[in-house]
């Protein structure tokens, strides 16, 4: 038996008994329906009943009042009488309407009316003028015919309330039928409907028996087949180099390979159901601040998400590695997160080799910029040493003061090489405003010498300040580079030109700097543009360490900012533009910093 025969049977076991409910919901509906419409009838015939009392007292009450007039001529006796007597025609009239539908009730409503009105009329109008008159009202054969009035006025509204009470008895007498009737459709319906039932059911049932020992054999199969598979995955996990550990969507570990155990300090048996911070506790490097989770971060943000680039492990002993690792959702067949799956790696040692490269870096940087100093530097001092040589022979006055406006500004120059050289790499522990065109000057000026000897021409397009919030050294290691590329490329007599503006803010984007290099050196070829940004890659043979455009990118991207390079090789236009983009005020990240691949 298949899986959809196994389904029709289903519906079919399940459908019956429903059907059964509502043919016998049918049945006790309209039983019900017609026990309430007599149960309704029976509520009119009451209330037909208390209306014809209504009108009994109504009437009573004017006779009482008519008497008590009559026997004392006060007045007041009559404000009963005046009362009432508007409420009862409008009494008949609710009476007359609630009887509709019976010609006899409504014709004897109408014979009360016209026997109510002869007594109104013909005695009690009478009665009241005669005492009103000062004349007696003690007339035997008058007050035996009022009697006679009223007597049928009551004779009246007896039959009307008997006529009233025998339609209530039979209504009484119908729904008792009725119920009866229903007690004995349920108990037929009931009996048929389970009889029909159970015959149909019994065969139904061998068939989902017989279905059931099947799905259970293959559920052992796939239970096999399933367990399987988990040592297979388990394999797998314990082999490969990185942490995993998998946690439920409260975040409680389910499982850890030895990677893990190895990296967190923490065995599968201490971890397991334990909230992943309490084992995975995650740190910022340099301020010591707990770093949201990848748990909590992968629920918040429902898709896979990594960690900061600067975000240590403090694992069970307290010691601390560097890690970086990655957070992913496991979703079920309707996509909501059943659980989180956290990978990640040691890469302490990735990040000195990488703090070796930059210093490796820096160093080269040095290197090139020492020949260049080295001249700045002794030429001011040359010049001095002259100067003081001819001032130790003997000068005039005059000559004196000369000489040492001249050493004096011999000195200066040395004064601005060494700091621009010191601003190089003396670097702030936050960034601080830094103006652009300052940099660059100090730049051009620590290299003037070296463009000086490649034969190359700086043309400079700089406003009077451009403002930026950043690390200075890392700015101007940027900037030495990128400069001593361009010369490298367009030499010997080659052209450079320096430009940085200020850029506005716009909707969507901050505001913030733009740096220009551009040479009209030979271009570099299309076939090495791609590769421009990555570690070790250069096109100048043993002269380069291909890590400086590397470094520099991993610069401007902590900066917030971006590095773009567009380059003709072609014979017409020739050369390469670097266009650098600084925000005004950028959030600083670690998570920007180069990294090896």
């Amino acid at each position: 038996m298949n899986l959809t025969e196994f389904n029709r049977i289903l519906r079919q076991v399940f459908l019956l008994p429903v059907i059964a409910l509502l043919i016998t919901a049918g049945a006790l509906y309209l039983q019900v329906r017609g026990a309430n419409d007599t149960v309704k009838l029976i509520q009119g015939a009451d209330a037909n009943i208390a209306q014809a009392a209504l009108v009994a007292k109504l009437i009573a009450d004017q006779e009482s009042g008519l008497r008590g007039f009559q026997a004392t001529g006060d007045d007041r006796f009559l404000a009963d009488f005046h009362q009432v007597e508007g409420s009862i025609q409008s009494e008949l009239d609710n009476l007359s309407a609630a009887v509709q539908s019976d010609a006899n009730q409504r014709r004897n409503i109408e014979e009360l009316r016209n026997e109510y009105q002869n007594w109104h009329d013909a005695f009690a109008l009478p009665i009241m003028a005669t005492v009103r008159a000062g004349g007696t009202a003690n007339d035997v054969t008058l007050n035996l015919y009022g009697k006679t009035l009223m007597d049928e006025v009551r004779q009246d509204i007896s039959t009307i309330t008997r006529r009233a009470e025998s339609r209530r008895t039979l209504r009484i007498e119908r729904w008792h039928r009725q119920v009866h009737t229903l007690i004995q459709v349920l108990v037929v319906v009931a009996l048929g409907m389970g009889f029909l039932i159970g015959l149909f059911t019994r065969g139904r049932l061998k068939g989902v028996s017989s279905a059931y020992r099947t799905s259970l054999e293959v559920l052992s199969r796939r239970a096999e087949e399933l367990f399987q598979s988990e040592q297979r995955l388990r394999t797998t996990l314990t082999s490969i180099g990185d942490g995993v550990i998998t946690c439920d969507a409260d975040g409680r570990i389910q499982m850890m390979n030895p990677v893990a155990s190895e990296l967190t300090g923490w065995t599968q048996e201490e971890a397991s159901n334990r909230l992943l911070e309490d084992v995975f506790h995650i740190v910022n490097q340099s301020t010591g601040e707990t770093v949201e989770t990848p748990v909590a971060k992968v629920k918040r943000l429902r898709t896979v998400v990594g960690v900061a680039y600067d975000t240590a492990l403090v694992r069970k002993d307290g010691t601390r590695i560097l890690v970086t690792d990655s957070g992913a959702p496991i979703r079920d067949q309707t996509g909501e997160i059943i659980g989180i799956v956290l990978v990640f790696r040691d890469i302490t040692m990735e990040r000195r080799t990488q703090e070796s490269l930059l210093a490796n870096e820096k160093l080269a940087v040095a290197g090139r910029l020492a020949a260049t100093i080295a001249h700045e530097i002794h030429n001011p001092l040359d010049a001095v040493s002259n100067l003081l040589y001819l001032m130790r022979n003997g000068v005039t006055e005059e000559e004196s003061k000369q000489f040492i406006e001249m050493a004096e500004s011999e000195l200066a120059r040395v004064t601005q090489i060494s700091r621009a050289m010191l601003g190089l790499y003396r670097e702030s522990r936050a960034p601080v405003p830094v103006d652009l065109k300052e940099s660059l000057q100090d730049i051009l000026l620590l290299m003037e010498h070296r463009l000086h000897e490649l034969n190359v021409t700086v043309e400079t397009q700089l406003p009077n300040a451009v403002m930026v919030n950043a690390f200075p050294a890392e700015l101007r290691q940027v900037f030495t580079n990128l400069i001593a590329n361009a010369a490298e490329a367009c030499s010997p007599g080659g052209k450079i030109r320096v430009e940085a503006r200020e850029m506005n803010a716009t909707p969507g984007a901050s505001g913030g700097a733009l740096v220009v290099i551009h040479d009209n050196g030979a271009g570099i070829p299309e076939e090495a543009r791609s590769h421009l940004f990555q570690p070790f890659f250069t096109t100048k043979g043993e002269r380069g360490t291909g890590l400086g455009l590397w470094v520099s990118r991993g610069i401007i991207n902590k900066h917030g900012g971006s590095i773009d390079i567009t380059s003709d090789d072609g014979d017409s236009r020739r050369g390469t533009t670097v266009s650098l983009f600084i925000p005004e005020k950028p959030v600083i990240s670690s998570a920007s910093l180069p990294q090896t691949v």
